[in-house]
């Protein structure tokens, strides 16, 4: 006997906080469909095959975003070669920063409409393609479209379009497995950076990246083998949800608070391994600092994520923002001393994966799991304006000023500042983001 489910039953977010009792956000806007339940099977919500895919996202992430967020590693020695200030030489992480999220708009959508296998078949060539021809550019301008642009391409389909794919999957155990996915980010940082390093000290900065690509590439294969399309999806494509999502006002209270940590949340990748450089520090230990602002992001997103049930999406979401404005107090005041520059790497990337993992499950608290690749697309374009300003800018008025604290006071004061548009938010009495009300039809 077929025993009928309501699809949009499937996106409660029983796992962090949102009452089942509630209306589903994606009812709310028309995008209910019966299933049955058969349909959902051995491959179907919360079953071992979702695990597998949260393994392929939390790999493709791992390289991706590890080998992004490594550039640090290569500043100097890039610099030293092409004769550049370091304005000029960041500009090549903001570039990478600004196409990363800008173009997962449109990799969050294409991962909606035909699913993550052939969007991670892109990021795999661009990637490939991309490392291997900033290993022979002779200008740094080149390196902008080589490195930016390719590597951008890259990281734009190995994490946010594959993050949603998590979302989908998952019902009662969503927030683990999103956190655990998204930890692959820090944990490709706290592997890639340091090796970066070392492989640069040993081999230089280009055949490093001729290593990485080749290794990298093969590895988002092999994760395309993992990631699936969840059940919940028709196979037709899932609606795009960029209007939707833009006129809800707590959707645009999110993104600009988005932006306010972004213009700031960047600027330690490039340049806690280059201050600490010029403080006397190794090259690999200065590449250290990032590895633990990684490995302690990847704790932070498991634990945050599993830690919404009691304490609520929201109130760990704007502790996240706490403790990244309190870690630029950290930086400011660490001196020449390693340890407390160790200590800033440790708080920042609690705050910094707080605020990755719980991202997503605030927004589907709000607009539900339908398109929520396209949703997610458009709010981290925040983060790349973000990123794509911040660490030219810092690098500006570093070398304008001699001194770094300016900028880190001033990293510090944006982050509060996003943390302040945070406190209107309508919050539930579990602490989760209340949905999207429900608008008239007709």
């Amino acid at each position: 006997m077929h025993v009928w489910l309501f699809r949009a039953r499937l996106c409660n977010i029983a796992s962090y906080g949102l009452d089942p009792r509630k209306p589903c956000p994606v009812t709310r806007h028309g995008y209910g469909r019966l299933m049955r339940s058969e349909d959902l099977g051995a491959a179907g919500i919360d079953s071992p095959r979702a695990w597998l895919v949260v393994v392929g996202v939390f790999f493709s992430s791992f390289v991706t975003l590890g080998i992004t967020y490594s550039f640090g590693a290569f500043f100097q020695d890039m610099a030293a070669e092409f004769n550049s200030d370091s304005a000029a030489t960041s500009a090549i992480f903001a570039i990478t920063t600004f196409a990363f999220f800008w173009l997962s708009l449109i990799t969050g959508r294409l991962a909606d409409r035909w699913g993550p296998k052939r969007v991670l078949l892109v990021g795999a060539a661009s990637l490939l393609l991309g490392l291997l021809a900033t290993s022979y550019v002779q200008s740094l301008a080149l390196g902008y479209v080589t490195y930016g642009v390719g590597v951008g391409i890259a990281a734009s389909t190995g994490y946010i379009p594959m993050v949603a794919v998590v979302g989908g999957w998952f019902d009662r155990y969503r927030a683990t497995a999103v956190g655990l996915a998204v930890a692959g980010v820090g944990a490709g940082t706290l592997v890639i950076s340091p090796l970066s390093a070392a492989l640069v000290d040993a081999y230089g900065w280009r055949q490093t990246y001729r290593l990485l690509a080749v290794v990298g590439s093969a590895c988002l294969v092999l994760c395309t083998l993992l990631v699936e399309r969840p059940p919940t999806s028709t196979g037709a494509g899932q609606p795009a949800r960029f209007a939707e999502a833009w006129e809800s006002k707590v959707f645009r209270r999110l993104q600009l608070s988005a932006l306010c940590s972004g213009l700031a949340l960047f600027v330690p990748f490039v340049f806690v391994g280059q201050y600490a450089k010029e403080r006397g520090v190794g090259s690999v230990a200065s590449a250290v600092l990032v590895g633990v602002l990684g490995g302690a992001s990847v704790l932070a997103r498991v634990g945050f994520g599993s830690a919404v049930r009691r304490f609520g999406s929201v109130r760990l979401y704007r502790a996240s923002f706490a403790l990244i404005a309190s870690s630029f107090v950290v930086w400011f005041l660490a001196g020449s001393s390693y340890g407390l520059l160790v200590a800033f790497a440790l708080v920042l990337g609690v705050g910094y994966g707080g605020f990755v993992a719980l991202s997503t499950i605030v927004l589907t608290e709000r607009l539900g799991v339908v398109g929520l690749g396209s949703i997610m697309g458009l709010f981290y374009t925040s983060q790349g304006l973000g990123g794509l300003i911040g660490p030219p800018a810092a690098g500006w008025l570093i070398d304008t000023t001699g001194s770094y604290r300016p900028t880190l006071a001033i990293c510090c004061g944006l982050v509060l500042l996003a943390l302040l548009i945070l406190r209107p938010l309508p919050v539930a009495a579990d602490g989760s983001l209340e949905p999207e009300p429900q608008r008239p039809v007709g």
